[in-house]
């Protein structure tokens, strides 16, 4: 089975009977887009993901962000539970 392809994209794995109805050229488009758009971002953020969790094992405690201290100490409350629960 044979797939009208946009240029740059290839699909690896096989592609069986019903596929083509998913994987229409504009979906396709679509997905080459997006990954053109994002693709080096998501590599970054995998590094520091990867970086990140190097830390963790070498002992460092995850925390919550500075940028948030003012959520956390504000004088906010959420409402009592209903008496229903």
């Amino acid at each position: 089975m044979s797939l009208n392809l946009p240029q740059g994209v290839q699909i690896t794995g096989p592609i069986k009977p019903g596929y083509e109805s998913i994987l229409t050229f504009e979906a396709l488009e679509l997905v080459a887009k997006l990954h053109r758009a994002c693709e080096a971002r998501r590599q970054e953020l995998l590094k520091a993901r990867v970086a990140r969790q190097a830390r963790i094992d070498a002992g460092e405690m995850p925390d919550f962000l500075p940028e948030t201290a003012h959520i956390r100490a504000g004088d906010w409350k959420v409402a009592p539970v209903p008496p229903a629960l």
